[in-house]
């Protein structure tokens, strides 16, 4: 081929056409990326984006679509004209090779293989997105390639470490060349990395092992150490992030016995825990792990060892249950009704990647034992192997396969348009287009109906597996509550389902038959409980807190009026029932809110309650009507609380089931406040001025702060609030029949605000306020002249007062007051300020705070060293020291019934430390620190709903440490203390490294 031709032919063919969000937007980008090339001096790749074509038009629309591969390209269009020389495939080769090289070059540093593998990661890392979205590369082919990068880079640190152990006499390495060739180092990739089924932003599940016996150990006595420190330094190469980025994020946690066990584990004492101790989730994350760097044939002869442990020959029932068991940590709840497109869970939502997975997982578990061939790691491939053995259906096996790469392909678009690793779907318009037209969907309508058919196709077939799982009796046993005599054959049935005290629990089923409550005094309502009583007893005796769900349930029947519809309702709908024993066996809270008030479990009755988000809209439109037309005073603040309880209870079910995440629950939670105490506002400032007049020019403006201020309102939150106000300057008095000035006008009408919210009535309290963050505290007056609070705030105000400030937002009121009081919130933070000071006033503080509420245990998440104390500290030292990003905005709140007041400011803590500033902190620190809010966040928004006093750590409700371990998506329950307490080391470190003086 002729140079000239070789200079305009691009390797990179396109297999489909994509549509980008923003025609002229999108040709300019690729103008700036071609105006990049050009300074580069790449002339054929700027004359090449310059002209008209389909490779150009693919190209505008995938740079279009996504932020992060339109960046790599502008910084580094090198990549892009190397596909006039070499296809894709051919410079993934190259690229491979060059890395295996990396570590041998005579002259290699550590600082000098981490640029290294940073830059070959993020050019393959461009070059096998661009290739799977311009569908030349089938999702097969990605995952795989991702794994292979992955593979590589990790062979190639793990190679430099030994190396370099060996030249400081650690090791004796019998072949430099070929570096871990008889080390005794073993590495094992787990999960998708094992599979080769890596996706496009995953971070990499590693367990590493070793020989004391090898050929290359010195000392096996200093084994155990050298080989941690060489598997720390290996993480610290692959995930630390520099000016170049970082190869992979890397995970330890999937060893045996984390919080108690070196990072690398000797195989003789790796064989022992796991003949001894290992528990089945082990045994099913074993399925996938492959040996990928280190010494391969120790690693596979050490799983060749655990082959019996993996795959027993013959399995006890009880061992097929536990392996159903694990289903529990997959989901909460099947939920009932249609399924959320928006801010779906890709990977552990309904009808997710997670269920065929699982699916596959079990049927392995199951089987493997006798059928060989069902040992495989690949999804796809034992899918095929299940249905020629004839433990699934050709349908089955079609569909599932489908499907799976089809989620796949929604899970790489989620991932590359921001190279973030989450696995949601965007909750908002524009985000789902953006995917949709990434998967070359004409627009996000036809891709929800795609996507909707996906999960229930997956659903479908994830139901049939469990509808069929083998019981551990033939039938659930002799259940006979007539007479007055307990039945010797049901004691014995009940205590086979869970429960403790069967006796005790014969008696009270009795009390139900002999029509004690209104709900079973007719006899159809009996007939209807007789039949529905051996599913109740399963779904609460599945619960593993047996006695105490069933008693919580009979408190519930006692207090409802009716009973024929609900319990047709649960027997017709197995979700609702599993839903239902949930509650009662691991959220006392929410089970007391149904006892005390039965009608809020009408809401669950909802087909669309998973679907619908709890936003601002929906939620204001449900309260305009709940409290409509000309009611008394009183009788607005009960329906205030009927609402917001009502509501509470329904965020928290779609929190329970997984149909929203823990942010968005946050946001509800907020959201709900707001509305409810603006309406509280409005209702008290009607009947005050009924009787005291109103004041001329007087306005009036709620400032929340805390987490009502940041919106991350947990269920069990109290709310910090301010009330400022104004009026005409030459104001004396208000107008009514029993005139007050007017500052003993809005202080009269905050304590009657303070009586509508939190004082106890027939129907609860609305929310309870705390106004302590009001100008001089508990001594100052309970509502404060703008003037005054300005004047304090620039004057008085302690650092504390102004770090809680910056978690302030106008939540109610008069809309150009609220205006006024969000910009002087702005200014005030925005003052300049000795920022070495402020950080030290910070660390006292926090020194202080520990002394004075130690914590607990590790699981007092506010309180612990490391915790979510030391993150707001953090957030709100950034905010204000001027460490955040500029630009950073929240989005516009409506308040009341005005237009959206636009807060120049983000408040929430999330938010903050994503943009804290890089000269503040680096990304690899923001990354941490994001990272543990969205853990605590999780571990608390849960806790929060499903109890009401502290989490003891030994009697937790086996029902919430499912519900944890399915927020987390960690597999066991010293996994997530491990990893919380790795965690908050982590904070605390950074925490001592931004904030320390000098």
């Amino acid at each position: 081929m002729s140079t000239a031709a070789r200079a305009t032919d691009w390797l990179l063919k396109p297999a489909i056409s994509l549509a980008p969000l923003d025609e002229d937007r999108a040709r300019q980008e690729l103008a700036e990326i071609g105006s990049a090339a050009g300074e580069e001096g790449l002339t054929r790749l700027a004359k090449f984006l310059a002209r008209k074509g389909e490779g150009q038009d693919l190209l505008a629309a995938i740079f279009d679509l996504s932020p992060f591969l339109r960046d790599t390209a502008r910084r580094r269009p090198r990549i892009l004209d190397g596909l006039f020389e070499q296809t894709v495939e051919a410079r993934l080769k190259a690229i491979g090779a060059s890395i295996d090289q990396a570590p041998l070059a005579e002259e290699v540093s550590e600082a000098g293989l981490m640029m290294e593998l940073r830059q070959c990661k993020a050019e393959a890392h461009f070059l096998i997105a661009l290739a799977d979205l311009a569908g030349e590369a089938e999702t097969a082919l990605t995952v795989r390639r991702l794994s292979d990068l992955a593979d590589a880079c990790t062979r190639a640190a793990v190679d430099f470490l030994l190396r370099d152990a060996h030249g400081q006499g650690k090791l004796k390495l019998p072949d430099l060349d070929n570096p871990s060739k008889k080390s005794g180092w073993i590495l094992l990739g787990m999960g998708k990395l094992g599979a080769h089924e890596l996706n496009f932003s995953s971070d990499i599940d590693l367990v590493v092992f070793f020989d004391p016996e090898a050929p290359a150990v010195i000392d096996p006595l200093d084994a155990t150490e050298l080989f941690s420190r060489l598997t720390r330094r290996l993480v610290r190469i692959l995930q630390d992030r520099t000016e170049h980025g970082y190869v992979f994020r890397t995970d330890l946690r999937l060893r045996p016995d984390p919080g108690s066990t070196p990072l690398a584990i000797p195989v003789e004492a790796a064989l022992r825990y796991y003949e001894a101790r290992g528990q089945n989730w082990e045994r099913a994350a074993m399925v996938k792990a492959r040996p990928v760097a280190g010494d391969l044939a120790a690693g596979a002869s050490f799983l060749k060892e655990l082959q019996p442990y993996i795959w027993r020959k013959y399995m006890d029932y009880a061992a097929i249950a536990d392996v159903h068991s694990i289903k529990r940590q997959i989901h909460a709840h099947k939920g009932h009704g249609e399924i959320a497109v928006k801010g779906h869970n890709v990977k552990l939502g309904r009808g997710g990647i997670r269920e065929i997975e699982f699916f596959v997982q079990t049927q392995q578990l199951i089987a493997g034992g006798r059928f060989p061939e069902l040992r495989g790691r690949e999804t796809v491939p034992m899918l095929g192997q299940l249905a020629a053995r004839g433990w699934i259906t050709t349908d089955a096996r079609d569909a599932l396969a489908r499907q799976y790469w089809f989620l796949r392909r929604v899970e790489h678009a989620v991932q590359m348009v921001a190279d973030e690793q989450t696995h949601t779907l965007p909750d908002d318009d524009e985000g789902l287009e953006r995917i949709a037209r990434m998967l070359g969907f004409a627009d996000s309508a036809a891709f929800s109906q795609a996507f909707r058919a996906s999960l229930q196709q997956v659903e479908r077939h994830y139901a049939a597996l469990f509808e069929t799982a083998p019981e551990l009796s033939t039938g659930i046993g002799n259940l006979v509550f007539t007479g007055d005599v307990d039945d010797p054959d049901t004691l014995r049935t009940l205590h086979g389902l869970g429960f403790q005290r069967p006796s005790d629990i014969c008696r009270v089923i009795r009390g139900w038959h002999f029509g004690r409550y209104r709900v079973t005094q007719s006899a159809e309502a009996r007939e209807r409980l007789t039949e529905l009583t051996p599913a109740l007893l399963r779904s609460f005796g599945q619960t593993r807190r047996a006695d105490e769900a069933l008693l919580r349930f009979d408190e519930f029947l006692a207090g409802l009026p009716a009973g024929i519809q609900l319990f047709s309702l649960l027997q017709s709908n197995p979700a609702l029932l599993k839903l239902l024993a949930t509650i009662m066996g691991a959220a006392p809270r929410l089970a007391a809110i149904i006892t005390r008030r039965p009608h809020v479990f009408d809401g669950l009755l909802d087909p669309a309650l998973l679907t619908e988000l709890p936003d601002r809209a929906y939620l204001s439109a449900r309260l305009s009507a709940f409290v409509e037309g000309d009611r008394p005073y009183e009788d607005v603040l009960d329906r205030l609380r009927i609402f917001a309880s009502e509501q509470k209870f329904l965020i928290g079910v779609r929190l329970l089931a997984g149909s929203i995440d823990p942010v968005r629950a946050g946001h509800a939670f907020s959201d709900l406040a707001d509305l409810t105490i603006e309406a509280a506002l409005q209702a008290v400032t009607t009947e005050f001025a009924a009787r005291h007049g109103t004041i001329a020019g007087g306005v009036v403006s709620l400032l929340g702060l805390g987490k009502l201020g940041s919106r991350e309102l947990t269920a069990g939150s109290d709310v910090d609030l301010i009330l400022l106000y104004d009026h005409a300057p030459d104001a004396e008095e208000s107008d009514g029949d029993k005139p007050l000035a007017p500052s003993h006008y809005y202080t009269r009408m905050t304590q009657r605000l303070i009586a509508a919210v939190s004082a106890p009535t027939a129907e609860g309290v609305l929310y309870d306020l705390d106004l302590r963050l009001r100008p001089s505290g508990n001594k100052g007056p309970v509502a404060t002249h703008i003037d005054a609070f300005k004047k304090y705030q620039r004057q008085e105000a302690w650092t504390w007062e102004h770090m809680a400030l910056s978690r302030a937002r106008a939540i109610a009121g008069d809309a150009s007051l609220c205006s006024e009081v969000e910009a002087e919130v702005a200014a005030v933070l925005g003052q300049p300020r000795d920022a070495a000071k402020v950080m030290a006033e910070a660390s006292d503080m926090r020194a202080m705070i520990e002394k004075e509420k130690p914590p607990r245990d590790l699981w007092d998440i506010k309180l612990i060293p490391g915790g979510l104390i030391d993150l707001e500290f953090i957030a709100q030292v950034a905010v204000i020291t001027g460490q955040v990003e500029a630009g950073l905005r929240a989005p516009a709140v409506p308040i009341a019934r005005a237009p959206a007041v636009p807060i120049a400011r983000a408040t929430g803590t999330a938010e903050i430390l994503s943009h804290l500033a890089p000269g503040f902190a680096d990304a690899g620190v923001r990354q941490e620190l994001g990272d543990a809010y969205a853990l605590y966040l999780a571990l608390t928004q849960m806790t929060r709903l499903c109890l009401t006093g502290a989490f003891e750590r030994d009697d937790v409700p086996p029902g919430l440490s499912d519900l944890l371990l399915a927020v987390t998506d960690l597999p066991d329950f010293g996994v997530l203390e491990a990893h919380l307490k790795e965690t908050s080391q982590k904070v605390r470190k950074d925490f001592d490294l931004l904030l320390r003086t000098g």
